[in-house]
């Protein structure tokens, strides 16, 4: 036949719409001609797929080619098409069947030798294809990624020349097998935290609700320590989560196997630019915040980001997801993280230090303070100072609370709040707090105390009674008491 039809995926940000890739053989002087809106690495394809065809000792047609990718406006990038469009020209030309191409999709880039190698995004192609009941074929590495969605029959194939025997019915693809998944992921331990009672106390509070946390505190108390073992003391992951979280990081390719079910956790430079952290680009990829989706996003050093970076912040902390705009086409991606943030209490970082003297001056303070714009500090739900660590907290030999315990009053608290509501406390709308988070007229006056003397608003107003029913849940107690209330309230006074 001088025509061929094969079916591959485009990204376009979470979405992997088919891609139709058409084959046309014609007389004339030989020619390649890729049309349908590639970009440069589809359209440099024609050197791979060339070279790939004759080092697998197949024959390359000397006649005029022109490979089509349908739809025409849709634009497509990365080397994913290179497998299908050698295929379709080797079915165009009749040296390979074209029987299978109805009811199997296709991706992979090829290497010069005929090999195939990974593509980024295999598990969003996974998720597109399921829908439409199709096998999809992909290089060894990007199946075995592919292989976590269920209900899809996933090939692997290692080179072109085995995609070629098993669609002549000479050979099978291997199956790859989603049951090898690591097992439990390894945290770091709250263990090796030294002291800090009261910030670990405030750390458990925000995992058992899904609630942000902002520590300060002089340098060498331990921010940065308690804020990388924190993804240890989160509830484990479920399928879903863990799927979603795995399709986010597979559209960077920075998905790893061995990283499955394991809690992101994103720990930018301060000198990250605001695209780094909600994603962009041509042709929209996910930031920072979207590959921390389901995890933690850690911020050190707080004030010394760019504020226009950090007011990216805002609308992700309320919503959940990032929608990202340019001029040809647009992306939503999911945000759904946890921002711990670490700062110093002024520049020099010795403010309030119990032995060392601080050396800078109030305007000095105020400025640094105030390039955290009080909108976001707002948003912020546990602000919790971390004092320095006495003689005795330091030489000390007794270990701390394993993360494992401190894990399991977690997923209790957070099991309550499922079997409740069915979303953390964090997630909770206004109806649903007025409906879950119900006070008895003793916490209703000590809250209106707090507002009167702590200048809340109405945002810190329905976050301390999120923070209140997660304390309550931490204690197994249905009724939100004033004991309750008041730690909630203590976690805001950073705002006052």
């Amino acid at each position: 036949m001088a025509i061929a039809v094969v079916k591959s995926r485009a990204l376009t940000g979470m979405d992997a719409p088919e891609v139709v890739v058409e084959a046309h053989l014609a007389n004339g002087l030989p020619a390649f001609t890729l049309v349908g809106l590639p970009e440069t690495e589809v359209k440099e394809a024609r050197d791979r797929v060339r070279a790939a065809i004759q080092n697998a000792r197949f024959e390359f047609p000397a006649r005029r080619i022109t490979v089509n990718l349908a739809p025409a406006d849709l634009p497509k990038e990365s080397g994913r098409f290179d497998l299908p469009i050698a295929l379709a020209i080797l079915a165009a030309s009749g040296q390979i069947p074209s029987t299978r191409f109805a009811h199997a999709e296709f991706a992979g880039e090829l290497a010069l030798t005929g090999e195939l190698r990974p593509v980024r995004g295999a598990l969003a192609m996974a998720l597109a294809t399921r829908a439409c009941n199709r096998t999809l074929v992909l290089p060894q590495h990007s199946a075995a990624e592919a292989a976590l969605a269920s209900g899809i029959d996933v090939r692997a194939a290692r080179s072109l020349l085995e995609v070629c025997g098993w669609l002549a019915g000479q050979g099978e693809l291997a199956t790859p097998d989603p049951t090898q998944a690591p097992g439990a992921p390894d945290y770091p331990d709250f263990a090796d935290v030294k002291g800090q009672t009261a910030t670990k106390r405030a750390l458990e509070v925000a995992a058992a609700g899904g609630h942000s946390a902002l520590l300060s505190g002089p340098p060498g108390t331990g921010k940065s320590m308690l804020a990388a073992r924190f993804p240890g003391i989160l509830p484990a992951m479920d399928e879903t989560e863990a799927l979603e979280a795995a399709a986010v990081q597979s559209l960077n390719g920075g998905f790893r196997l061995d990283h499955w079910k394991r809690r992101p956790f994103r720990a930018p430079h301060h000198t990250a630019s605001g695209v780094a952290l909600v994603g962009g680009g041509g042709n929209p990829r996910p930031g920072e915040i979207s590959l921390a989706h389901h995890g933690v996003l850690f911020l050190d050093e707080l004030p010394e980001f760019s504020r226009q970076v950090l007011e990216v912040l805002r609308e992700p902390l309320e919503t959940g997801r990032i929608t990202i705009s340019r001029a040809a086409r647009q992306a939503d991606f999911p945000a759904r993280f946890q921002l711990i943030a670490a700062m110093n209490p002024c520049p020099c970082g010795y403010l309030g230090h119990p032995t060392q003297a601080c050396r800078d001056t109030p305007d000095q303070i105020a400025r640094y303070r105030g390039r955290i714009s009080g909108p976001l500090l707002d948003r912020i739900d546990i602000q919790i100072s971390v004092p320095a660590l006495t003689r005795d907290e330091l030489m000390g030999a007794s270990a701390g609370e394993s993360s494992a315990a401190i894990r399991a009053r977690v997923e209790t608290a957070r099991c309550r709040q499922m079997q409740r509501q069915g979303k953390p406390n964090a997630a909770l709308g206004t109806q649903e707090i007025d409906q879950f988070c119900a006070l008895d007229s003793a916490g209703e006056t000590l809250l209106k105390q707090a507002i009167t003397h702590l200048n809340l608003s109405a945002r810190a107003y329905h976050r301390v009674l999120r923070l209140a029913r997660s304390v309550a849940d931490l204690a197994g107690s249905e009724a939100i008491t004033p004991a309750h209330l008041a730690e909630a309230i203590q976690y805001r006074r950073g705002a006052a």
